[in-house]
């Protein structure tokens, strides 16, 4: 675990989400190709009776309900989402050196967007005087809106008035070394690693998503549904997993209940000691 971040370290091998997920993949490949006749008539992927009936008719409003795994499906263990405090963000945009980088994690914060959305924008999908950028929601074709901050909107301008506008087709965020090409995914992970070398951390992109989703969740001014239609998730639980504190983000407040004085119970003048004792006792 890193001591800095309080993040577990990537072990060797899959990690067990990363199982699941490709064999979700390979079971819904070949589900496909059995609709239209074109592969076995048995998923070779084991599927869970429970699981589909579980499934089959839940409110997206409503709990997931619990059902028995199928086999070869790993156990999961529930965690929660770790947000960068506000100490460790202010050092984490500190270690970004150029208006790019600073414009690129400025919007994942503020946006809440995710890694792919996000390289994906282009000078059309910027909506300046709305403060507001357009994604292409990861899982479908829809381009949706979502808010994004004056100081990211402003570091944003910064960067293209150095490099020039890049074609309306064409990603803002773009390579500075080698030929003009989009950033890629690896390359801002890769931005991201640097800034860990650096200040001997373990962040990742979707840390940035984390932070956003937490920000937003414990704003007395935003509501849960509101936060959750910023966020794009399709269930409420998932954005209420983001209602949490950390013993790190409550240190001022922890210090002032550890500093203030005890309070000395005094009686009001006019009153006997002696009379309070034989009353309350003590």
């Amino acid at each position: 675990m890193n001591p800095r971040t309080g993040k577990t370290y990537l072990r060797a091998g899959y990690a067990p989400t990363t199982i699941n997920h490709n064999l979700t993949v390979v079971s819904s490949f070949y589900a496909f190709h059995r609709r239209h006749n074109r592969g076995p008539l048995v998923n070779p992927v084991p599927e869970s009776a429970a699981q589909r009936r579980a499934l089959a008719h839940r409110d997206p409003e409503m709990p997931t309900p619990q059902f028995r795994r199928a086999r070869l499906r790993q156990r999961v263990r529930s965690t929660d989402p770790r947000a960068i405090p506000d100490n460790l963000w202010d050092e984490l945009f500190g270690a970004m050196t150029h208006d790019r980088d600073r414009a690129a994690v400025l919007l994942y914060v503020s946006s809440g967007s995710r890694a792919g959305e996000l390289l994906g924008v282009t000078p059309n999908d910027i909506d300046w005087s709305g403060q507001q950028i357009y994604v292409v929601t990861k899982g479908s074709e829809d381009r949706e809106p979502v808010p994004a901050s004056p100081q990211a909107l402003m570091v944003l301008a910064a960067y293209l008035d150095q490099i020039g506008l890049p074609p309306a087709h064409e990603p803002v965020l773009r390579t500075r070394r080698g030929p003009d090409r989009p950033l890629t995914y690896w390359a801002m992970r890769r931005i991201i690693q640097r800034a860990n070398e650096k200040l001997g951390t373990n962040w990742t992109l979707h840390d940035l998503r984390h932070t956003a989703a937490q920000r937003m969740a414990n704003d007395p001014s935003l509501t849960l549904a509101q936060v959750r239609v910023i966020m794009r998730h399709t269930d409420l639980a998932t954005t209420g997993r983001y209602l949490n504190a950390r013993v790190e983000d409550l240190f001022a407040a922890l210090q002032e209940h550890y500093h203030r004085p005890r309070i000395e119970r005094t009686i009001a003048p006019g009153y006997d000691s002696d009379d309070f004792k034989v009353v309350f006792g003590g």
